[in-house]
C-alpha cells in the first residue's frame, strides 16, 4: 500500500474508531465515518468492503500494534515478575491513551454477531500466546507456581479485561494508575511470586 493511501486508510479507522464509541456499531452509519476521516461516503468502499469489514481490520490493526507494543516493551525485562508487570502496565497506558478503542473493543466488539468475533479471533489468540508464553517460561525457570498455563492465562487477561470494562463503563471518569499495582500484587499471591519489583 502506498504512503498516501495507507495515511487515508488509518484516517478512517481512527474515525470508525471515535464513530463506533460514540454512535455504538450498529447504530453508526458509513457517512458518520467518512464525515469524521474527511472523505467522500464513496472513498470508504475503496478500502472496506462494508461496515462489518471496518470493524474487523479496525480491531486487527489497532490490536496487532497492541501486541507490538507489549513484544517491544517485553524485551527490555528478563524476569517473569517484571515481565507480568510490563504486560499489566502497557495493557492498561494503551487502554487509557485510547479510551475511544477501548470502548469499540470492550462494548462494541462483544454485541456484534458470532462472524465478527470469529474474524477478530486471530489477533485475541496472539496475545493469549504472549502471555502464556510468559508464563511458560516463568514455570520453566522456577519463577513462578502455576499448575496450568491455559487457566493461569485466562485468569491473567480476565482480570485485566474486566478492570478495562470496569473503567470503561463507570459513570464517573477515573485513571488507571495505581490500579496496575493493586492487580501485580493479585498476580504475585496467585502465581506465587516474589512482589518486589525492579521495573
Amino acid at each position: 500500500m502506498s504512503k498516501p493511501r495507507e495515511e487515508k486508510y488509518q484516517a478512517i479507522l481512527d474515525a470508525a474508531t471515535e464513530a463506533f464509541a460514540e454512535y455504538g456499531y450498529f447504530t453508526c452509519q458509513v457517512s458518520k465515518i467518512a464525515k469524521l476521516a474527511g472523505v467522500a461516503d464513496g472513498t470508504i468502499y475503496l478500502y472496506f468492503k462494508n461496515k462489518e469489514d471496518i470493524l474487523v481490520s479496525l480491531f486487527s490493526d489497532r490490536m496487532g500494534q497492541f501486541i507490538e507494543e507489549i513484544r517491544h516493551a517485553l524485551v527490555q525485562y528478563k524476569t517473569t515478575r517484571d515481565r507480568l508487570l510490563c504486560i499489566i502496565r502497557t495493557h492498561f497506558r494503551y487502554m487509557q491513551e485510547n479510551r475511544a478503542l477501548a470502548i469499540v473493543t470492550q462494548i462494541e466488539i462483544r454485541q456484534s454477531d458470532p462472524k465478527i468475533r470469529e474474524a477478530i479471533s486471530g489477533p485475541l489468540r496472539e496475545y493469549f500466546q504472549l502471555i502464556e508464553q510468559v508464563l511458560a517460561e516463568g514455570v520453566e525457570r522456577d519463577e513462578i507456581a502455576l499448575a496450568d498455563i491455559k487457566i493461569g492465562r485466562q485468569m491473567f487477561f480476565g482480570t485485566l479485561d474486566a478492570a478495562i470494562s470496569d473503567w470503561v463503563n463507570s459513570k464517573k471518569p477515573r485513571s488507571l494508575e495505581g490500579v496496575e499495582e493493586i492487580i501485580f500484587d493479585l498476580m504475585c499471591g496467585a502465581f506465587k511470586i516474589n512482589h518486589k519489583s525492579k521495573i
